[in-house]
C-alpha cells in the first residue's frame, strides 16, 4: 500500500477495495472476483489519472516531499557505476545531507553532487533531511575544483527544504559557503547538468544547481523559500500555504514559461514514488540527452551559464 495524501482519497478507497477482493480470492473463497478487480483497477487508474491531471500547486508541493519519492541515492545507486563517495571539506567536518563523490554515467567519468533526505527516520536525522551545513557546501566547492582539475563532468541532483538554518551553521558561515559554492558551480570549465528532483529549495538549492541545463521532475518545486515560510511572511500563518504556493509560480511548468529551467522530465502516472524505477531511467536519459548537446555545442561553458542566468526575468 502507498502513502496516501489527503487528495488521493478517491484512489486510495478503491485501492482499498481491490486489496480486499485479492485476500477474498487467495483465501480460496468460491466466488470468482477476477472481473470486479479488474473493473476497479480501471476506475482506480482513471481516477488517478485525472487527479494528477490537474494538480494544484500546494498538491505538486506534498508530491515534491512524498516520503516514498526515490531521493538522491536511489538515483546515484541505479544510474551510476563506481560511485566513490568523498566525505569532508577540509575545514571543519563532513555533512552528510549533501553527497558527493567520482562514478561513471553510461561508461564515461562524472562528478555528482546531490541532496539526500533519507528514506526512513533513522537515515533522515543522518542526513539532516536533506538541509546541508557550510561543510555541506564547502565539501560541494571541493568536489567542483577537482571535477574542474581533471575535466570531468558535473551532475547535480537538487532535493532541499533549504540550507540547515541552526544557529551553529550561521555561526561556521552558512550564508558564505552558499554563496562559495555558487560561485564555484558558475566558474567550472566543464558541462554541468542539474536535475530538481523533489523540492528544489531557495540558496540551498542553487548552491549546486547553478548549471548549463536545468532539468525539473514534472511533480518538483522549485522556489526561494518554501510555501509556509512565506505565507507567515506575508500573512503572518502559515495555514496559508496553499495561497502562497500558488502566487509563487513553484512548478516545474511556470517554471519552464518564465524560462527559468530548461526542460521537464515526466514522471509516472501518479508521481515518482509509484513508479520509481522509471522516473530513475527517465532522469537518466535526460542527462545523457543534456550532455549529448553540450558537447556538441562547442561552447565557452562559463559564459553560456553566465548568460543563461543572467537573462533569467529579462526574456519573459
Amino acid at each position: 500500500m502507498y502513502n496516501y495524501l489527503e487528495f488521493e482519497k478517491p484512489v486510495a478507497d478503491l485501492e482499498g477495495q481491490i486489496l480486499e477482493l485479492k485476500k477474498l480470492s487467495e483465501s480460496g473463497e468460491s466466488v470468482n472476483v477476477a472481473d470486479e478487480i479488474a473493473r476497479l483497477e480501471k476506475r482506480s487508474s482513471d481516477a488517478l489519472r485525472d487527479i494528477y491531471k490537474a494538480l494544484q500547486p500546494w498538491q505538486k508541493a506534498q508530491v515534491a516531499r512524498h516520503p516514498d519519492r526515490p531521493h538522491c541515492l536511489d538515483y546515484v545507486g541505479s544510474l551510476f557505476t563506481d560511485f566513490t563517495p568523498l566525505a569532508g571539506d577540509r575545514l571543519y567536518g563532513d555533512d552528510e545531507a549533501i553527497i558527493g563523490g567520482f562514478a561513471r554515467f553510461r561508461g564515461e567519468p562524472v562528478a555528482i553532487l546531490g541532496q539526500e533526505k533519507g528514506a526512513d527516520t533513522k537515515s533522515r536525522l543522518r542526513h539532516n533531511f536533506g538541509m546541508a551545513r557550510p561543510e555541506g557546501y564547502r565539501k560541494a566547492v571541493r568536489i567542483m575544483e577537482l571535477a574542474d582539475r581533471f575535466k570531468v563532468r558535473l551532475v547535480t541532483l537538487v532535493d532541499t527544504a533549504g540550507a540547515y538554518p541552526g544557529i551553529g551553521a550561521e555561526e561556521r558561515g552558512q550564508a558564505e559557503a552558499i554563496a562559495r559554492s555558487t560561485s564555484a558551480s558558475l566558474g567550472l570549465k566543464v558541462p554541468v547538468v542539474s536535475v530538481v528532483i523533489g523540492e528544489g529549495g531557495s540558496g540551498g538549492a542553487i548552491a549546486i544547481a547553478t548549471a548549463n541545463k536545468v532539468y525539473m521532475l514534472e511533480h518538483s518545486i522549485y522556489s526561494v523559500i518554501s510555501p509556509e515560510g512565506a505565507a507567515s511572511i506575508l500573512w503572518h500563518d502559515s495555514t496559508r500555504a496553499r495561497d502562497a504556493a500558488t502566487s509563487m509560480k513553484i512548478t516545474a511548468k511556470d517554471l519552464l514559461d518564465m524560462k527559468v529551467i530548461d526542460g521537464i522530465v515526466a514522471e509516472p502516472l501518479g508521481g515518482a514514488h509509484r513508479g520509481p524505477e522509471a522516473a530513475i531511467r527517465s532522469v537518466g536519459e535526460q542527462i545523457d540527452k543534456a550532455f549529448v548537446e553540450l558537447a556538441g555545442s562547442n561552447m565557452d561553458y562559463r559564459e553560456h551559464r553566465r548568460d543563461k542566468f543572467l537573462a533569467i526575468g529579462r526574456n519573459i
